[in-house]
């Protein structure tokens, strides 16, 4: 599926701001956790990526080194190309990276200094505890995205045994995340998965 070849308004550039500020407020488990929030509306709603311009935007930034939040700007750089230019990709790295940061940046500063003040209150330590559900639900939504590739198709069933068989393998060996990303990228390569 090629590239979709967008010409953006400012209203567009505006309604891609005020998304990723939304889902900041969500990102309780840092912004991979509202990965399939993105890919619904990125590439489901406004069609503005391709779904495998959407995987590999995550897969890329999750294998290099640095933060996790860096598959944000890869998306908003591949929305700013689709728009034609390299000047608009830039400008969707700023836009999608100031919408992701802005809102939980000025929140978690506040309310980490709040909590360390109140550390010992059972509603803060509640909190806390109740929070590792969540987002441990909402990382388990981003890896069935990423598992099955944006969709269901029962014949996607080598791309669904590879997750198994990575995760397994991570979390049973001493195995780095890496060699297990360039067995995926070979086998992707080969076009086994």
């Amino acid at each position: 599926m090629s590239a979709p070849q967008l010409v953006f308004t400012w209203h567009d550039w505006l309604s891609l701001f005020t998304h990723f500020l939304a889902l900041s407020m969500m990102s309780l488990g840092g912004a991979i956790s509202t990965t399939s929030e993105m890919q619904r509306y990125l590439v489901e709603r406004q069609g503005w990526l391709t779904p495998a311009q959407f995987g590999d935007s995550v897969a890329l930034a999750q294998s290099s080194p640095g933060p996790n939040v860096l598959f944000v700007a890869l998306l908003g750089w591949n929305v700013g190309l689709n728009n034609g230019s390299t000047l608009a990709a830039l400008c969707g790295v700023v836009i999608a990276m100031v919408g992701i940061m802005l809102p939980s940046t000025v929140f978690t500063y506040q309310v980490a200094q709040w909590a360390q003040r109140n550390r010992e209150r059972r509603a803060v330590r509640a909190f806390k505890q109740g929070m590792a559900p969540l987002v441990i639900a909402m990382l388990l939504s981003t890896a069935w995205l990423l598992a099955t590739g944006g969709g269901t198709d029962p014949d996607r069933w080598p791309l669904w045994l590879l997750s198994v068989a990575s995760c397994l393998v991570i979390w049973r060996t001493r195995l780095h995340i890496l060699w297990m990303l360039a067995a995926g990228a070979l086998l992707g390569a080969i076009g086994w998965v």
